[in-house]
């Protein structure tokens, strides 16, 4: 295939981007979109331009490292996707593909497509954990009995990659499917309710201060997540925030 390329060109945070054009030939409809980047920048670097700066590491679907807005749509046009499981064989010869990174003032451009996902950390830090005693009284975790519809629903918010697509979807850049998905996976669990109250709490505190929108309640968030998280998760932690409140 023959393409045609528009992508977001920005040396950083601090200078003005814009779209650049380029044409690339001999695409593969089996290759995968990061493959394709990559055959891009072997073509730039041929010709002494500087290749195009974009994330990614396991190349698997796992990491949530692969963060682009191809053609308005975050990780690209397939669904239940990350852009490295993306092939270009959802594309047609002869298409223009626009490439940009994922917009959102807490996701500030490093250069590129890259950009500086680092105020998940921060929300996930704020109260994404469960503290262990480690006195030599633990418990096993596999004694702990937990009702299998619980467990179930832990796993699918757990599944949960921390790719900001929902960020980047969303017309407030709200992180809430994130943070109920962080929430849920703990909330669900009875390693998780001892510091279920200040958990709550602190990430949600943490995601305002990062500077993340609100929910819209478009659901545009659960169409473009790759893991597929339900928005069922942020109901709950709506519920968790408003008890925790109260409680607290």
């Amino acid at each position: 295939m023959n393409l045609t390329l528009k992508v977001w060109r920005q040396a950083n945070a601090d200078v003005k981007g814009k779209i650049e054009t380029y044409q690339i030939e001999g695409i593969s409809p089996d290759m995968s979109f990061l493959e394709m980047m990559d055959m891009l920048n072997e073509d730039l670097m041929s010709k002494g331009i500087d290749p195009v700066a974009f994330d990614h590491d396991c190349r698997e679907g796992i990491c949530g490292m692969c963060s682009m807005f191809i053609n308005g749509e975050a990780h690209g046009p397939d669904r239940l996707v990350t852009t490295c499981q993306l092939h270009m064989r959802k594309f047609n010869d002869g298409d223009t593909i626009t490439i940009e990174p994922f917009r959102a003032k807490a996701f500030p451009v490093i250069k590129d497509l890259t950009v500086d996902r680092s105020s998940f950390d921060r929300v996930q830090q704020a109260g994404g954990f469960v503290s262990v005693n480690t006195s030599g009284n633990t418990q096993d975790a596999n004694a702990i009995p937990i009702d299998k519809h619980d467990a179930d629903k832990a796993f699918d918010a757990a599944t949960c990659i921390g790719c900001g697509a929902c960020v980047a979807t969303c017309k407030n850049a709200s992180a809430m499917l994130f943070v109920s998905a962080k929430v849920s996976q703990y909330a669900l669990l009875p390693q998780g309710k001892v510091e279920a109250i200040d958990r709550v709490l602190n990430m949600v505190k943490q995601m305002d201060e990062e500077g993340f929108g609100n929910c819209t309640n478009t659901g545009a968030c659960e169409v473009e997540c790759p893991k597929g998280i339900s928005l069922e998760n942020i109901a709950r932690m709506n519920r968790e925030y408003l008890f925790a409140s109260l409680k607290g």
